[in-house]
Order: structure tokens, then sequence, then C-alpha cells
């Protein structure tokens, strides 16, 4: 299956040119990949692992901050955070409601719905409603 090729020389007459090669390999092994397993065997490179990072954990940067802080956190600590944070995702929702019907009445765009809901979360944060 595998032929190996030999050095060849051709002259050309008088000129003196010469064509010659010194391929002493074998084109089916190259081709077919039966020397794979050898050459990777012999492979210096290694692909190192990626450092296992750990889990991000969002945070509010304004926690404890604002006039509304310190009565988030008693309210948290008295109802539990888990029935807080449901009270609180229907107090947004139903904020960014009533700025959705905000904007159809006058007529803004999604746009400047979106930046209304932002500049709400931002006012939320800086007020301490976010704690």
């Amino acid at each position: 299956m595998a032929s190996v090729v030999t050095a060849t020389t051709l002259s050309k007459g008088s000129t003196g040119g010469i064509l010659s090669s010194s391929f002493h390999g074998s084109w089916g092994t190259s081709f077919i990949g039966e020397d794979h397993s050898l050459l990777a065997s012999k492979s210096r490179f290694r692909v190192a692992a990626r450092p296992i990072r750990p889990a991000t954990v969002m945070k509010n940067v304004n926690e404890g901050k604002g006039i509304f802080a310190p009565l988030v956190i008693v309210s948290r600590n008295i109802i539990g955070k888990k029935r807080f944070n449901q009270l609180r995702g229907k107090a947004i929702a139903l904020h960014s409601q009533v700025i959705t019907e905000f904007c159809k009445s006058i007529g803004a765009d999604g746009k400047q719905r979106q930046g209304l809901i932002r500049l709400a979360k931002k006012n939320g944060e800086w007020l301490g409603f976010l704690a």
C-alpha cells in the first residue's frame, strides 16, 4: 500500500541542468494517518486547564446606603429573605407596568421606556430600596 520514493536525478544533455529529489519518505503514511499515534505521543505542547473561578455573587454597590436602606433591611429580617424577595419582585414588576402605561399614554417609544425603567432602578438603588 505504501510506496517508497527514492532520489531521482535527471540530466539535460550538454546544458548541465540537473533536477534532483532527496525525498525518502512514504506517501501512504502521511496521507492515511498511520503515523498519527507516533506523532501524537511525541507532542511537547500541552493544553493548560482553565483555572476554576468561584461563582460570582451579584451584590448591590449601595447596600446599606440610602435613606430607606435601614427600613428595607429591618423588614427583610422580619419577614424573611425569600418572602421579601418575592414582594420586592412584585413591586418592581408593578412599577415597570406603571412606567409602560405612562409611556403609552404620552406616546414614548420602547427605547425611552427602557431608559425610564433603568432610571427607576438607579434611583431605587440610590434611595436604598434595593439594599
